[in-house]
């Protein structure tokens, strides 16, 4: 599917499709379910390596190349139990050096894969075992964490569910691991574009092909009375989605963000926007009629476009659930509340990008101007530092209850993901708000200040940066010490 008018390089669905496509066939495959699979405590090779994947119309012969774990993208899904040990032994297949980084789960610290931080690179060739427990259920993800500008851009993901020990009862569980994919008019990726500073300065690297699950546009096989679970992933690098669920054919309520369970579903009145690194979980009650056809909707740029279509049987189902209570998932039991009053603040003050006012910042150990950061191809920096882990933003003493005050002071969002930890927006703009969702990664937008609350819980040093992935590599990026 074609995201119209999003690409700095001005291509278009009739400039991608020339020569390429002469119709329009939708991908017949359904989205990945998770029902047939399970994890267990024995080890797993995951390999990353170049693949292909027929990231366009499943009528057509051309196969995109790739960069995939098992060579395929998304890469395999990963499903345990709470409390299940994770053992998964890297192989590097690829030209360059990679690693996993666990996306969202609170993990032994020398596990969480971030090169340069936590472990060196695991180089062409080599491998390398990551080993931890699994203390949360949720819907996580798994990725690169070294040039992830790049690699991820290639396709090295994947999806890490844990299952709740009461798990709701559902008819199908699903993945709906959202992307978008810069392409050229022959399919394959723009890798000529990688590095390009216009992107790194603003918004980040935006796509012109949207896949979901890996296919364009695929259908949703359902039946009328069936209830759902779709997990939302978004692993785009700099993409901000919203997915319009609303429809008169099924009832739709959120019950998870980012892997932690809201305290009461909420009904969706609105389209969920998720940015870069984010998850949702939703429950549908599919009410529609046998051999209907509803479509996912992608509104994001103003030009709404269909991304996936419930597709309803046409034998029909069992009789439409309606009116049945969704019970709330399980709460996590070692989330303790944020003490705001006793706190300890920290500030994180976001400058630079293009129509920034940031004259310059600290780099490699001195104070460069903004010519020769750009040369340095550092455009952004927190608290004036551009990219520097030689220091922590600050040390903890474990358990400590500290708020993050972010200020915004650039011309756009930043999707800002805490490795290790979950946290709570407790102040937006100054003023305090309650009852927010637990997450790993939050929006905040151009000129916005957000605090965020939490206990650092989880000794060891923890990464905290941008998760527009550009903005990453160009200066957004700093680290917690938390002492045990």
């Amino acid at each position: 599917m074609n995201l119209h008018s999003v690409s700095r390089m001005g291509m278009n669905r009739r400039h991608i499709l020339r020569g390429l496509m002469a119709t329009a066939a939708v991908v017949s495959l359904p989205p990945q379910s998770i029902a047939a699979t399970s994890g267990t405590d024995q080890w797993r090779t995951i390999t990353a390596k170049p693949g292909d994947a027929r990231l366009l119309d499943a009528a057509q012969s051309v196969r995109t190349k790739i960069w995939g774990y098992d060579g395929s993208v998304p890469g395999p899904l990963l499903r345990y139990r709470q409390g299940d040990t994770v053992r998964v032994r890297l192989e590097n297949q690829l030209p360059d050096p990679t690693s996993i980084h666990w996306h969202g789960v609170a993990i032994d610290n020398r596990m969480d894969g971030v090169v340069g931080l936590t472990q060196a690179a695991v180089g062409p060739g080599e491998q390398f075992d990551y080993e931890f427990t699994l203390p949360d259920p949720g819907t996580f993800w798994y990725h690169t964490h070294n040039q992830s500008w790049e690699q991820m851009a290639r396709g090295l993901y994947g999806v890490l569910v844990v299952d709740e020990r009461d798990a709701p009862a559902v008819d199908q569980d699903l993945l709906f691991v959202i992307d978008d994919w810069r392409l050229r008019q022959d399919g394959q990726i723009d890798t000529g574009s990688f590095g390009n500073m216009h992107d790194w300065a603003h918004a980040g690297r935006l796509g012109n092909w949207l896949t979901v699950n890996g296919a364009d546009r695929p259908q949703i096989s359902v039946k009328s009375g069936e209830r759902i679970r779709l997990r939302l992933v978004n692993t785009a690098n700099a993409r901000i989605f919203r997915l319009d669920l609303r429809s008169p054919a099924h009832a739709a309520s959120m019950i998870a963000v980012d892997g932690f369970p809201l305290a009461l579903p909420q009904e969706l009145q609105e389209a969920i926007e998720l940015a870069p690194g984010q998850r949702v979980d939703v429950i549908l009650d599919m009410t529609g009629d046998p051999g209907g056809r509803v479509a996912i909707r992608e509104t994001s740029t103003g030009k709404p476009v269909d991304c996936a279509h419930f597709v309803y049987d046409k034998t029909g189902g069992k009789k439409p659930r309606t009116n049945r209570r969704i019970a709330a998932l399980p709460t996590w039991g070692n989330h303790a509340p944020v003490d705001i009053a006793a706190a300890r603040e920290i500030d994180l003050h976001m400058t630079g990008g293009a129509m920034g006012m940031m004259s310059g910042a600290m780099h490699r150990g001195r104070m460069m101007p903004m010519g020769d950061l750009v040369d340095a191809r550092k455009v952004w920096a927190f608290n004036g530092v551009a990219g520097d882990l030689d220091r922590p933003l600050a040390q903890l003493r474990r358990n400590e209850h500290i708020l993050i005050n972010i200020k915004n002071d650039t011309r756009w969002p930043h999707a800002m993901h805490l490795h290790g930890h979950h946290f709570q927006v407790v102040r937006r703009n100054g003023t305090p708000v309650s009852g927010t969702p637990w997450r790993d990664t939050e929006l905040v937008r151009p000129m916005e200040q957000v605090t965020l609350g939490l206990v650092a819980d989880n000794p060891g040093k923890w990464l905290f940066h941008c998760h527009m992935l550009e903005h990453q590599a160009g200066g957004m990026k700093t680290w917690i010490d938390v002492r045990a």
